[in-house]
């Protein structure tokens, strides 16, 4: 159960009841994180903002890529809303089930391409503290991208640590948008691999 509940949506700030209504167009329904945001409702629409940036068609990152950015960092951080709606966007994105089942597990899998290993290896460092990024990493980095879509790439793992963390420390449930077997409660049951065990 959440640690914090959601105001009745009359309580709310009409502005800020436009984004639920859109919420509620995209997923059928208003997003928990969004309804706990939302009782600061400047640091919603900031917040709402920068994700929107991040998330934009224009994006040198490719859709695929940000969704199982998305998800590796939503896993390490145990938020089971995030993996559970970036696991919906990575199949809606036309990621494979079996690709989304070995994310936890992706330096084992040979499914990854390179850009997306060097993504994930980043988001690992970026999320777990220590050792943290390397100068190696960063070098890498340089030889595989332009330095605008580094800052995209890092400002979205950065959003995404933001995010499921929030929604990690207050408890936030999934909603049930992932479809794709073997994503469960929030896809925590490859805990083998993943970095806080």
């Amino acid at each position: 159960m959440p640690v914090i509940t959601a105001k009745a949506l009359s309580a709310y700030p009409w502005w800020v009841r436009v984004f639920f209504w859109k919420q509620r167009r995209t997923y059928g329904q208003v997003l928990d994180p969004a309804l706990l945001w939302a009782r600061s409702p400047c640091v919603f629409a900031a917040v709402a903002l920068l994700y929107g940036a991040l998330d934009r068609a224009s994006s040198p990152l490719p859709p695929a890529l940000r969704s199982l950015v998305t998800v590796r960092v939503s896993q390490i951080n145990h938020c089971a809303f995030c993996v559970d709606i970036n696991s919906a966007a990575l199949e809606k994105r036309g990621v494979p089930a079996e690709k989304v089942e070995q994310l936890a597990g992706w330096r084992e899998s040979a499914l990854f391409s390179s850009e997306e290993r060097l993504a994930l290896e980043y988001a690992e460092a970026m999320t777990v503290t220590r050792p943290g990024v390397s100068d190696g990493l960063r070098r890498r980095l340089k030889q595989t991208w332009n330095d605008d879509t580094i800052v995209e790439l890092t400002g979205l793992i950065a959003f995404q640590n933001l995010s499921s963390k929030f929604n990690a420390a207050l408890n936030v449930p999934p909603q049930g948008f992932c479809t794709l077997p073997g994503v469960r409660s929030g896809g925590f049951e490859q805990s083998g691999h993943d970095l806080h065990s």
